[in-house]
């Protein structure tokens, strides 16, 4: 195995020369768990952990390495390692923090290809699609959607899913598949490239980690039985992991998101919703929230049928969400601004 095997480019090298790291060994971060990290070089695998100025030089949770970073590390035994630097990332794949107002939390980064997983059975949701799709197109990576579990429904089902889903999302790829009957793996497998790295993104249950251990054709991620009554098989496991397939491709998968909040993704939300910005140009005030509005063009497309109700209701969901972490984040700012001005405040009075 090479580096470029890994997904490793010039871009990277280049940094690494620039950055005098030469001394130090490149690898990937493949797997990570509450700040454990395992790393991937071209002769082996180390337990990682970063060294205490990279720790404390980090300003939020995101600036720790996350799966797909390459690193710069130092080996001091077999099997363990240090991790100095974490190199430039092309890509990131990120949401808000969970239960930290205000944070960003990376999925995955340096990624090239996501495939937004989605079953077909009681769980279908085309708003949780569009929220997927808005993720991927800030971080301009390239979704690709996966309808999993058709063997649940008729024919007919499934042609007035993938209608409906038509109509609101135009222009990206969508595979159907099911990883019971192997209905379309083979495909799959094919249009991945050699190189380059796929991540996974979807609710628990959906058939993520299945379908991992169906595209590498071994049992890598362990899942539960299948219930009879959800049709769900719960992954075990609640970190992320990349695997080299047998083609060559890179592929990480991500444990069940319950919440997937919205970060300040203000273009991935122009390019999910096109067609209603596009109206909005039209409207007849400039700062039109286009809620109530006289002259609203998008209200009115609204009302002759020219766009979908579900899309414009999630699209000003998705926007309240970004106005609330971008007011969260200029709050905590403020906070930290007003913070360092007392403790300035609390040194000068000391001193005198």
């Amino acid at each position: 195995m090479t580096l470029e095997d890994l997904g490793y480019n010039p871009d990277l090298e280049e940094f690494r020369k620039n950055e005098h790291l030469e001394n130090f060994q490149v690898g990937r971060v493949i797997s990570e768990h509450r700040e454990r990290y395992i790393i991937r070089t071209i002769e082996k695998e180390y337990e990682a952990e970063i060294i205490g100025n990279l720790r404390y030089s980090a300003h939020q949770y995101s600036d720790f390495p996350a799966v797909g970073d390459w690193v710069a590390i130092s080996a001091y035994d077999d099997e363990k390692a240090l991790i100095h630097r974490v190199f430039p990332r092309k890509t990131i794949i990120e949401r808000q923090a969970v239960g930290k107002h205000g944070e960003k939390q990376i999925i995955a980064s340096n990624i090239d290809y996501a495939f937004i997983v989605q079953a077909v059975d009681r769980d279908f949701n085309i708003n949780r699609i569009e929220r997927y799709l808005t993720i991927c197109n800030t971080s301009h990576v390239k979704p690709i959607i996966l309808l999993n579990k058709i063997d649940l429904i008729g024919n007919s089902k499934l042609l007035n899913l993938m209608r409906k889903l038509r109509e609101r999302i135009q222009m990206i790829p969508i595979i159907t598949i099911s990883n019971e009957t192997k209905h379309g793996i083979a495909e799959l497998n094919d249009k991945m490239e050699k190189g380059k790295t796929y991540c996974l993104l979807g609710s628990s249950g959906v058939g993520k980690s299945t379908l991992l251990n169906n595209l590498s054709g071994k049992e890598i991620m362990q899942t539960n039985a299948i219930s009879t009554s959800t049709h769900k098989g719960r992954h075990i496991t609640s970190h992320r992991e990349l695997v080299v397939l047998e083609n060559g491709a890179i592929l990480i998968d991500n444990p069940g998101m319950r919440e997937v909040g919205i970060t300040n993704f203000t273009d991935g939300i122009e390019k999910t919703f096109k067609r209603i910005l596009e109206l909005s140009e039209n409207c007849k005030f400039n700062d039109c929230t286009h809620i109530r509005e006289t002259g609203c063009a998008i209200l009115q497309a609204l009302e002759q049928g020219e766009i979908d109700t579900d899309a414009y209701e999630n699209y000003l969901k998705l926007e309240r969400e970004k106005e609330h972490f971008e007011l969260t984040v200029a709050e905590k700012r403020k906070k930290d601004k007003d913070f360092g001005k007392l403790i300035k405040r609390h040194k000068r009075i000391k001193k005198y």
